[in-house]
């Protein structure tokens, strides 16, 4: 093929791709959230977005749940559906960063998704029970040394990220704690607040009621700068373990060779929603951060992530076929 047969053939795609985002969307969109309704943050986070983003895009936003083996069966629901921006991904750390190291997945993240953009962070902590004899990390490292396999951390599920998150404070700090897993964080939590077990990871909003009540004690946010929220709680990684970071982060991804305008268009609409003084206000009150990224770095992150858990996934010896 002759030179200017490839530029009128590059020519055509753009044209094309360029028409596409201008006809888009001509009706309304699915956004595909892999948890059951009303279970998590991140069904009342896409639920607030969605409405938010009909006006913008001339089309209503319609929330899908599909639950199912920890947001795997959503997730390949996306990963396999037509590449035209009709359907979407609430993708979360579980099924995007953690799942690809424990689980043989019929999908492959990287290739069969593309990011549209990340938007926001709920920044985990670590907490004890009140009888504990450690009020912060550097006692808790003293303690579970002093104590080897006989503290007891609690986690709403193997391989989910509560029980990744002291799996990856065991490998950091080089401490003997013991996982009890539950089916579900609300008995996790229960069982913490009981003193069945001396240690969960959970997220700002399932803690917060517990702590102000007295219930469970505040040892360090798992993330690497101290929470707007909760300020007066020190993270880990100021606590002697840098680099320390556990969070639940939301974005949103679309099937993979979705056109790139079209992504484009979706990203800046919801750059645009997300960066409202009400879309911050009400993730605040969620418990939730603004963290808002275009698909080249939302692409690079969620590679860091998969390689960090990978890792602790393999130092764990982490397997559930």
């Amino acid at each position: 093929m002759r030179p200017y047969a490839f530029a009128s053939l590059a020519a055509c795609v753009m044209l094309a791709g360029a028409a596409a985002a201008q006809e888009y969307p001509a009706k309304p969109i699915r956004l595909v959230v892999p948890y059951p309704a009303g279970s998590s943050s991140n069904d009342i986070i896409a639920r607030f977005l969605a409405q938010r983003l009909g006006g913008p895009l001339g089309q209503q936003v319609l929330v899908e749940n599909r639950p199912g083996a920890g947001g795997n069966v959503g997730s390949e629901f996306v990963a396999r559906a037509a590449p035209d921006g009709y359907t979407l991904l609430v993708a979360t750390n579980g099924p995007q960063a953690i799942a690809p190291n424990v689980f043989k997945l019929k999908y492959d993240n990287e290739k069969d998704l593309a990011p549209v953009a990340m938007v926001a962070n709920v920044p985990y902590m670590l907490v004890g029970h009140p009888s504990l004899p450690a009020r912060n990390i550097a006692q808790l490292i003293a303690l579970a040394k002093a104590r080897p396999g006989q503290l007891l951390f609690a986690s709403s599920g193997n391989a989910g990220t509560p029980h990744l998150c002291w799996e990856l404070l065991k490998s950091m700090a080089k401490i003997d704690i013991v996982h009890v897993p539950y089916k579900g964080g609300a008995p996790a939590m229960m069982d913490t607040i009981g003193g069945q077990t001396q240690l969960y990871c959970t997220g700002l909003i399932a803690a917060s009621p517990q702590l102000k009540a007295g219930r469970i004690r505040p040892l360090g946010m798992a993330t690497l700068e101290r929470s707007p929220v909760m300020p007066s709680i020190p993270t880990v990684a100021e606590q002697g373990l840098p680099g320390f970071n556990v969070a639940s982060w939301f974005g949103i991804m679309a099937p993979a060779s979705t056109p790139n305008a079209i992504i484009q268009r979706l990203h800046a609409e919801i750059v645009k929603t997300a960066e409202t003084a009400e879309f911050r206000k009400f993730l605040l009150s969620q418990g939730a951060e603004p963290m808002l990224m275009e698909p080249a770095r939302f692409s690079q992150y969620l590679r860091a992530e998969t390689e960090k858990w990978g890792k602790v996934v393999k130092e764990a010896n982490l397997r559930l076929d």
